[in-house]
């Protein structure tokens, strides 16, 4: 499958669309001066400890203060708080952590009082963004992630990815990064450095390492609620995520933009600088790339995938609602099952990727058409699996209920992308309502009597909906001529189909507007 990134920088921030095989897959918006990102590091506060919660309140600079639990804190935040104490206070002195003593990793069943008390300074990593009324969440579980290597300090264990196939090639990424890791540093193999050549994976864990130094020398003279160190935008972030042999071009609007698009990706993939393609056309990139459109379509409440079936989706504040719906699909009653089963199944890669493009998060339920058959409940539920599997974010999925209904939970670290697809009724503005047809004729004849009687015109013409412009003009005798017969003045007619049942515009001898309503 192809892979293609459309980015749109405007004045509001930068927009990124993710196409796969020429569909929106994922769309990101980011906002320009937002602050609080996941993966960036602060030097926060400890503001108030809950023994209830087991969690404590951090002071990062936030509107509302970032959540902290016991479980976040990670085995090693001993040696994290000690290593901030000795940073702030000029006492340690060794490139990296090389002669660093850890301190004894915390138990799972302690308490976060153990550990910190209120006015405690502690060095913390974003996982979560603000959402709704919440504030962010953080951990001191830190970790500093490249495109082959996850570093993860006061630590001395290696990870590998389980999706890195063959025995031979796990063992020569865990010997290389056994070879290359810094004293006291763990190391996480990620997927992508499978097969990649030992110079560009030292050279990815040496750019680790100055991010460390310079996380230290922040660090030194840092203050409550500093950003000490920043993940980056949400691009770089997501091309050193995805970026893989399966992109045919990046393709981005503005010229700075591709200055550093260009620059970082000779840092992290030099070989797909040659993808990268600056847009020249006189549309914009996203409508030449018919991104707009696909916005337009995708995120509606309603959504169509195949052959007249739709989705229904429901977003609340405690979870979000997927319903499948056959719509204008007939079944033969002699093989309902199979077609339900074939309508299901459509409906699984829609699914899956209106659940990554919306990036929802929390709780989701999927509503399912209704199935008898056992089998084809547990085949849906591999599908939906499989369908899945594409998606970076954490999730799990429960397989069918006897209701027909899956859940899933899915990790969630920002808002759910949301885009405005309806627009303002000309006619009602937006309330639901309009004027009844006798308060509209009303309105109408108190405007003809204002103009012709007050005003003294004596040519008109109404512009108007053809609805309006046939109820005037038709029956015996027709409105239009009774006003003839009482103002002795006859009234031109100009039916506009664009126009709202509410609207009616006047215009004088000369073409002029003289009342729109």
């Amino acid at each position: 499958m192809s892979y293609e990134l459309i980015i749109q920088k405007n004045s509001s921030g930068v927009e990124i669309a993710l196409l796969s095989g020429k569909k929106l897959v994922e769309f990101h918006k980011e906002t320009a001066g937002s602050a609080i990102q996941v993966g960036n590091f602060y030097l926060g506060k400890i503001r108030k400890i809950s023994p209830t919660l087991n969690a404590a309140f951090v002071d990062i600079g936030a509107d509302k203060d970032a959540f902290l639990t016991y479980f976040d804190l990670g085995p090693n935040v001993r040696s994290l708080k000690k290593f901030t104490h000795l940073i702030q206070h000029g006492g340690l002195k060794s490139p990296e952590l090389d002669g660093f003593v850890l301190e004894p990793q915390t138990v799972k069943t302690g308490k976060i009082s153990q550990v910190f008390k209120v006015g405690d300074r502690v060095l913390v990593q974003v996982t979560k963004e603000p959402i709704a009324s919440k504030g962010p969440k953080v951990t001191c579980d830190i970790s500093l992630a490249g495109r082959y290597f996850v570093l993860v300090p006061f630590a001395n264990n290696i990870s590998i990815s389980k999706k890195i196939g063959t025995p031979a090639e796990k063992k020569r990424l865990k010997d290389l990064a056994a070879s290359l890791r810094p004293e006291n540093f763990g190391v996480i193999i990620r997927t992508v450095s499978e097969g990649v050549d030992i110079e560009e994976l030292d050279k990815d864990l040496r750019n680790l390492v100055k991010k460390w130094d310079e996380l230290k020398l922040k660090l030194h003279t840092a203050k409550i609620s500093d950003l000490v160190l920043g993940e980056g935008n949400r691009l770089h972030t997501l091309l050193r995520d995805v970026l893989n042999e399966d992109f045919t071009q990046i393709v981005v609007n503005d010229s700075a933009l591709y200055t550093e698009l260009k620059t970082y990706l000779q840092r992290i993939s030099p070989q797909s600088e040659k993808i990268l393609k600056q847009h020249q056309g006189k549309n914009s990139v996203f409508d030449q790339f018919g991104v707009n459109r696909a916005i337009k379509a995708s995120f509606g409440k309603s959504v169509t995938f195949s052959g007249g079936a739709y989705l229904v989706i429901d977003h609340t504040e405690a979870l979000h609602v997927i319903d499948v719906n056959s719509g204008s699909i007939s079944f033969d009653p002699e093989n309902r099952e199979e077609n339900v089963f074939r309508v299901n199944c459509e409906a699984v890669e829609e699914i899956a990727r209106q659940i990554r493009l919306r990036d929802m998060g929390g709780i989701i339920v999927i509503d399912f058409i209704d199935m008898r058959d056992p089998k084809k409940k547990a085949e849906l539920f591999k599908q939906l699996r499989d369908a899945m599997k594409t998606d970076r974010a954490k999730h799990t999925i429960l397989p069918m209920s006897k209701f027909g209904l899956v859940q899933i939970t899915r990790e969630r670290v920002r808002p759910a992308t949301e885009i405005v697809t309806t627009e303002v009724c000309p006619t009602c503005n937006g309330t639901g309502k309009m004027d009844s047809s006798v308060q509209l004729l009303d309105r109408l004849e108190n405007t003809v009597t204002y103009l012709w009687e007050n005003m003294n015109h004596r040519h008109l013409k109404l512009k108007a909906h053809p609805l309006v412009i046939n109820y005037i003009k038709h029956g015996l005798p027709s409105i239009r001529f009774k006003w003839w017969m009482k103002y002795k003045r006859w009234l031109k007619l100009e039916s506009a189909p664009h126009y709202g049942l509410a609207r009616l515009e006047f215009f004088d001898e000369a073409g002029h507007p003289i009342v729109g309503e």
